[in-house]
């Protein structure tokens, strides 16, 4: 069976051989998208975040706890949430949804760039300092200046600087998240270390749970499909990648209902959205996106490393 485009049939690439697929094995990661409303209007923004981009509404304290409570009800194993955005600290309940989250005695990822929304909040956060299932993850796209600014425009560096200084002396748990843009791991690796000792963070380069590098995901460069024979060729289990143990809860503004989608990457593509309950999306996803190609498999990349 062929296609005349890539990328365009569920179960078969253009060359018709079989797509690749990963069955779900149960739940690790529970994700909150708060809402793609951000402070800034970085390039290459997979997710479109901007201030202007509402396409994904708040989250509301209401909407989280629906399917906290939903995990509770039917007894689903999940080991940790994460908080992703947008910027999540623009959302105005994102205070009560750290702290009912860390009630539930499970680890608590953000994904933040600790710029002014999350300073804003910087005495509420002093509550949780000794919550050591609280991480932060801040996202600096590169350890320069000129550079990380090239990506997430003029005077965005300094103030994320003060917020990684901040969350690093009062104690919290944090990480830094950067892109493969410029050069090899090694050299990128070997900057932020200079960076690291510069601005005194105890932070340990080569620990990919400290600083996590993610593949480029510009739109505009191909890549290929993968199929079932790839699994073998490439090295890769599927069971590693996100959409085999983790689930994205986004709220639509199309119709102002949440769902749940495979992952953080596809919160818009319906293929992928698979309703309103969680119990309802533990199924097979098949891998019919770029995203899935570029940043998964051949990127090797995961959202949460351990």
């Amino acid at each position: 069976m062929k296609n005349n485009k890539k990328f365009s049939n569920k179960q078969y690439t253009i060359s018709g051989e079989k797509r690749a697929y990963v069955n779900f094995n149960g739940l690790k990661t529970l994700w909150f998208n708060t809402g793609t409303l951000c402070n800034l209007s970085c390039k290459d923004c997979y997710i479109e975040s901007s201030p202007k981009n509402d396409r994904l509404l708040y989250l509301s304290h209401e909407d989280v706890c629906k399917y906290l409570n939903e995990i509770e009800t039917s007894n689903i194993n999940c080991k940790s949430i994460g908080i992703t955005g947008g910027e999540p600290f623009m959302n105005k309940d994102i205070i009560k949804i750290i702290s009912t989250c860390l009630n539930k005695d499970r680890e608590l990822l953000i994904l933040t760039n600790a710029m002014q929304p999350l300073q804003n909040k910087k005495c509420m956060l002093l509550n949780f300092q000794e919550n050591n299932n609280l991480k932060f993850r801040i996202s600096l796209d590169h350890y320069t200046k000129e550079k990380h600014e090239k990506i997430r425009g003029k005077n965005s560096w300094d103030k994320t600087i003060n917020g990684i200084i901040w969350l690093h002396n009062n104690n919290f748990n944090i990480s830094i998240a950067s892109r493969s843009l410029y050069e090899n791991e090694n050299l990128l690796r070997k900057g932020y270390k200079n960076l690291f000792e510069q601005l005194n963070l105890n932070l340990d380069v080569c620990n990919n749970n400290d600083l996590v590098l993610f593949p480029e995901m510009n739109n505009l460069t191909d890549t290929p499909e993968i199929t079932t024979a790839c699994w073998s060729l490439l090295g890769v289990n599927p069971n590693n990648l996100m959409c085999s143990n983790s689930r994205m809860i986004v709220k639509r503004k199309e119709n102002n209902k949440t769902h749940v989608v495979a992952c953080t990457l596809l919160p818009y593509t319906k293929e992928y959205d698979y309703g309103e309950d969680l119990n309802n999306s533990f199924k097979t996803t098949y891998l019919n996106h770029p995203h899935c190609s570029k940043f998964c498999v051949l990127g090797g990349a995961n959202c949460i490393n351990n």
